[in-house]
């Protein structure tokens, strides 16, 4: 899976007409009124030009930037009464991370006797390696890295998350929209006006969080870095300024973008027996997930829709944009992602140290 330049781009010539193609698929979706048009739109039009060979680009400062903005918007919705309710949902959460522990595992498991034969080439470690972290429900890149320090596929581990976060980023919002289920939100934000100075304090304070977080070589630095500040500010009774709407559908638009650029013809022809069980895995696995959800749901008394959307195995930011559009418990899908990332990327390492450890013994 190709990664974003850094530096600069290979051609700004490609980048502005990936962005113009995106822009025209975000109206375009707003038009037909699709959920969250300003990310499914840039998504599924880069993605699908980028699968039949169109030299489409993206740039990291890009993604960056819209993940800064979604992070600080996100924060905004937890004010003292929100952090209240949502540390008394702390057992929910608990149970939610060690649910998506044990679904990564299994899936893990599955992959590894589906594709033992397939991948014989693979020595027995790195066939464990790669199903072990193609399986664990993280981040793309930072279960690739770790995944690469152990020996594994990359392409194949990398691969498996795209999907499986392209898959649910899609499936997700429409299936939201077809049960009818928007604006239950009764957790709203502490601040609704754009104030010009609040703004910008806001803007320099999250900067700061998120090259803190990068200095610290912290996964998804420019997307946390700013929850936590801006988290800190409202929890705080700081109210500071709202977002612009303008910046979060853009902020949506780069996002869609950086993920649907990673969908090349190479990757297409990379291991099809490979990537068609993940998708499998992957509507699986939402739909145990919605069963999970739906059982919190009866147990803490929230919307079964908001709980569908914190366990489901997305990416946070996909997850979280899909709770703000449809105002579905912002807060609450943010807590669950949130915490259920930062878990998996502490124990994954550790868990399969130990796990290989054991099987030497």
């Amino acid at each position: 899976m190709p990664s974003l330049p850094a530096f600069g781009p290979s051609s700004w010539p490609r980048v502005l007409l990936t962005l113009l193609l995106a822009l025209a698929a975000a109206l375009l979706c707003v038009w037909l009124q699709t959920p969250i048009p300003w990310m499914i739109g840039p998504l599924l039009a880069t993605s699908a030009v980028s699968v039949l060979g169109a030299p489409t680009e993206s740039w990291a400062p890009f993604r960056n930037t819209g993940q800064w903005v979604i992070g600080t918007a996100l924060g905004l919705y937890f004010t003292p009464a929100v952090g209240a309710l949502v540390a008394s949902l702390w057992w929910a959460i608990a149970l939610g991370i060690a649910w998506a522990l044990m679904l990564g595992l299994g899936f893990g498991a599955w992959l590894r006797r589906l594709h033992a034969g397939h991948l014989a080439h693979l020595t027995p470690a790195q066939l464990f390696s790669t199903t072990y972290f193609a399986g664990a429900i993280g981040g793309a890149s930072e279960m690739t890295l770790i995944a690469e320090r152990q020996g594994a596929r990359t392409d194949l581990v990398a691969s498996a998350h795209s999907l499986r976060v392209l898959l649910v980023t899609l499936t997700i919002p429409f299936a939201l929209q077809f049960w009818g289920v928007s604006g239950l939100d009764t957790l709203t934000l502490g601040v609704r006006d754009v104030q010009p100075v609040g703004f910008l304090v806001l803007a320099g304070l999250t900067l700061v969080g998120a090259l803190f977080m990068q200095w610290l070589d912290r996964a998804n630095p420019w997307f946390m870095g700013a929850l936590v500040v801006t988290m800190v500010v409202t929890l705080t009774g700081v109210s500071l300024s709202a977002i612009p709407q303008p910046l979060l559908n853009a902020a949506q638009l780069v996002i869609g973008v950086s993920l649907g650029v990673r969908f090349t013809p190479a990757f297409v022809h990379t291991a099809p027996r490979w990537l068609a069980s993940v998708a499998f895995a992957s509507f699986f696995m939402m739909g145990i997930c919605a069963l999970f959800g739906w059982v919190l749901s009866q147990a803490t008394g929230l919307h079964p829709a908001t709980l569908l959307l914190g366990t489901a195995p997305g990416g946070i930011a996909e997850m979280a944009i899909t709770a703000k559009v449809l105002q579905l418990g912002v807060p609450v899908v943010t807590a669950f992602q949130v915490c259920r990332l930062v878990a998996v990327l502490v124990l994954a390492e550790p868990v399969y140290r130990l796990w290989v450890a054991r099987a030497a013994a």
